[in-house]
């Protein structure tokens, strides 16, 4: 069974980040729906985020199919959300 959760784009970053800043201005101006999960907010977050994508690196965005970006390219992010119908 899968939870609600996992149907929905989740990209964890944090505001001094330029990657998490860029990503999420292109999330906004396509008006894909996601959560954000804030790592100063919410540092313990960092955790799981580091569990998915195996390294520290932000941000980290996981995607209903199970896979995952971690410092995507507008062009890559563009791409995934395609081929999901978010765009």
């Amino acid at each position: 069974m899968t939870t609600p959760e996992a149907q929905k784009i989740t990209m964890y970053g944090a505001e001094w980040c330029g990657d998490c800043r860029r990503s999420k201005a292109f999330l906004d101006g396509h008006e894909v729906e996601y959560d954000y999960v804030d790592l100063e907010a919410h540092p313990e977050a960092a955790e799981v985020a580091q569990a998915i994508a195996g390294r520290k690196n932000i941000p980290v965005i996981s995607f209903p199919d199970g896979t995952f970006a971690v410092e995507p390219s507008d062009a890559d992010l563009r791409s995934k959300l395609e081929e999901l119908g978010a765009l």
